[in-house]
């Protein structure tokens, strides 16, 4: 079944920013149909940052993807609060144009007039802590502005859930900290939903509201988990670490069972 969008006219009666219902996915390989995802059913809230985690290969990104529209599940339903915006590992930033440029580029394709794009990305690039950037080509950028930039192009689709998989995996420590930080101020500044994809148990509960562990392929729903630790968090706060370790014993033991089938 296709994935929905469906934009309601007064956001405050929504229900929820995304509707994920008994939704199964398989693939045709070369042994025949492979279940990658199997009877996932979950709700993400107005303004809720939700984060998906599991072991590699448990789905996350094809669960994230069918969200986004970019496929459509094998079984169920999926519908979200108008269309969501996708925020990839991999910043997908246009080499040939400006930082500025390339969030106008959002803006264009979702019909701003000319006249207001340039103004429109100036606000973003300075929502995301980058005034003065506008100008600048992708590689005068670091890999944390890069991601910056894309968060404020993701940000520009105007949309009420930001879908983000794996987008501080590849920056070090010390960035990917800061970003967590910028990010957090963001989701509480704008108000938007987020689901996010990690395999970091940590950054799962330094960032979100709720935590959802998938099993190992194929992925199911194994057990959720409400933050209840107040924001702003660090990642070496004792309760965060606390949460991490009943996180990761929970998800090593479904990579054992997963092992010994």
């Amino acid at each position: 079944m296709a994935t929905a969008f469906a934009k309601a006219a007064d956001t405050e009666s929504v229900e929820h920013a995304a509707r994920i219902e008994h939704v199964s996915k398989s693939f045709t390989g070369p042994t025949g149909q492979q279940l990658v995802l199997d009877d996932i059913t979950l709700d993400v809230a107005p303004g809720e940052f939700v984060t998906l985690l599991g072991a590699s290969g448990c789905g996350k990104s094809t669960l994230l993807n069918l969200v986004a529209g970019l496929d459509d599940p094998t079984v169920g339903s999926i519908t979200t609060n108008g269309r969501p915006a996708l925020m990839f590992q991999e910043h997908a930033l246009f080499p040939w144009l400006t930082a500025g440029k390339n969030i106008e580029l959002a803006l264009k394709l979702r019909g701003v007039a000319k006249n207001e794009r340039r103004d429109r990305a100036e606000r973003l690039l300075e929502l995301v802590r980058l005034q003065g950037s506008y100008g600048k080509r992708v590689h005068e950028l670091s890999g944390g502005m890069r991601q910056r930039v894309a968060l404020a192009r993701a940000l520009a689709q105007d949309s009420g859930l930001l879908l983000m998989d794996e987008p501080f995996a590849a920056l070090d420590a010390i960035t990917r900290d800061v970003l967590h930080d910028e990010l957090t101020r963001i989701w509480a500044e704008t108000g938007v939903s987020v689901l996010f994809v990690t395999h970091n148990v940590r950054e799962a509960v330094r960032l979100a509201q709720r935590v959802v562990l998938l099993s190992s392929r194929p992925g199911r729903i194994a057990r959720e988990w409400t933050v209840d630790i107040p924001q702003p968090r660090r990642i070496e706060d004792a309760p965060v670490a606390e949460l991490s370790v009943e996180i990761t014993e929970v998800l090593r033991g479904e990579i054992r069972r997963h092992g010994q089938h």
